[in-house]
C-alpha cells in the first residue's frame, strides 16, 4: 500500500520551534473563551426573550463547544510555556555544573600534591 503524503500545514506545525507555536495558540485560546463567552450570553438573552427549547438550546451547545475547545487550546499553550521553561532551566542547571566541574578541575592542577610540596 503506497504511503500516503502528509498535509503541508502538519508538516509546517511540526517544524514550528515550542515557542512559536505557543505565541500562536495562547490568543487563539482567548479569542475562542471569549466568543464562547459571548455566544452562551446570546443564548441566555434569546431564552429569556422567550424563543423556541431548540434555539436557544443549540446557542448554549454551541458556546459550550467553543468555551470548551478554547480551554484546550490555551491549556496547550499553557503546557508549551512551561516545556519552555522546563528547558531553560535544565539548560542552566547544566551549565553550572559544567562551570563548577572546571573550576574543580582547575583547582586540583593548581593545587600541589603531598608528594611535590617537599
Amino acid at each position: 500500500m503506497a504511503k500516503l503524503a502528509k498535509p503541508p500545514g502538519q508538516r509546517l506545525v511540526k517544524r514550528m520551534s515550542t515557542r512559536t507555536k505557543g505565541l500562536i495558540i495562547a490568543p487563539l485560546g482567548l479569542f475562542f473563551i471569549s466568543a464562547g463567552l459571548w455566544v452562551l450570553s446570546e443564548a441566555v438573552v434569546v431564552r429569556h426573550a422567550g424563543a423556541p427549547f431548540r434555539q436557544w438550546f443549540l446557542w448554549g451547545v454551541y458556546a459550550l463547544i467553543l468555551l470548551n475547545g478554547g480551554l484546550l487550546l490555551f491549556g496547550q499553550a499553557v503546557r508549551y510555556r512551561a516545556q519552555l521553561d522546563y528547558r531553560r532551566f535544565v539548560r542552566r542547571e547544566l551549565k553550572k555544573r559544567e562551570r563548577e566541574w572546571a573550576r574543580l578541575l582547575q583547582k586540583r592542577k593548581a593545587s600541589p600534591t603531598k608528594g611535590e610540596a617537599k
